[in-house]
């Protein structure tokens, strides 16, 4: 089934397990793609039916080897197109989301790939999302949430979620971007070159560092 849906139902479960470990639940899942559990539980048994994912009533939802290889796929084009309208558009990191999501389904495999050398192969987007290689491959080193690490803790920004535009748009503001290197004083206060910083408290669950 070769759909925009069921690309929008892989990629919500490849990214679900990106950043931790636990396995997304069909209400989860509901929750992501703003849908009705009822909907979303006949999708998955679709997509269970077409050996994209694993399934077992009332449990989590898996992807499985065939799963896993179309949703970095899709993957890779939502988060090439984003660098690429950052890139190359000027748009703001809180902007290409949506944006991208309707192009990822429009986009020619040779457009993409001229893309992809346009920018010289990004290994990440604007949010610090690795992005996978053409055969589905990522690259991620070890990473703590800000609102887990101890205070003290040095390292750089990996990651900013693109959930929430306003906590997109209050770090930039506050001069958090990929690759900078923070220290924590608080869940949602860091020091950047020696002035303390205050963040939005849904920072805590929103920014990643290295560990």
């Amino acid at each position: 089934m070769a759909s925009p849906a069921v690309d929008d139902y892989l990629k919500a479960i490849y990214a679900h397990t990106e950043w931790q470990d636990e396995r997304i639940t069909p209400s989860q899942l509901a929750g992501e793609l703003g849908l009705v559990p009822s909907s979303v539980t006949e999708m998955v048994q679709k997509l269970a039916a077409q050996g994209l994912v694993d399934h077992r009533p009332y449990g989590p939802v898996a992807l499985t080897t065939a799963g896993l290889r179309r949703a970095a796929a899709i993957t890779r084009r939502h988060r090439l197109i984003e660098t690429w309208l950052v890139r190359e558009y000027g748009y703001s990191w809180d902007e290409v989301h949506d944006e991208a999501e309707v192009l990822e389904h429009a986009v020619s495999d040779r457009l993409l790939d001229r893309i992809d050398e346009r920018l010289d192969h990004p290994r990440f987007d604007p949010h610090g999302d690795a992005i996978p290689d053409a055969s589905g491959r990522v690259e991620r080193e070890p990473f703590v949430l800000l609102g887990l690490a101890p205070v003290g803790h040095v390292g750089r920004v990996l990651r900013v979620s693109d959930r929430d535009p306003d906590v997109l748009r209050a770090a930039e503001a506050a001069g958090v971007e990929v690759g900078v290197e923070v220290a924590v004083l608080a869940p949602t206060t860091i020091d950047i070159d020696g002035a303390p910083v205050e963040l939005p408290s849904a920072a805590s669950g929103a920014v990643w560092l290295s560990a």
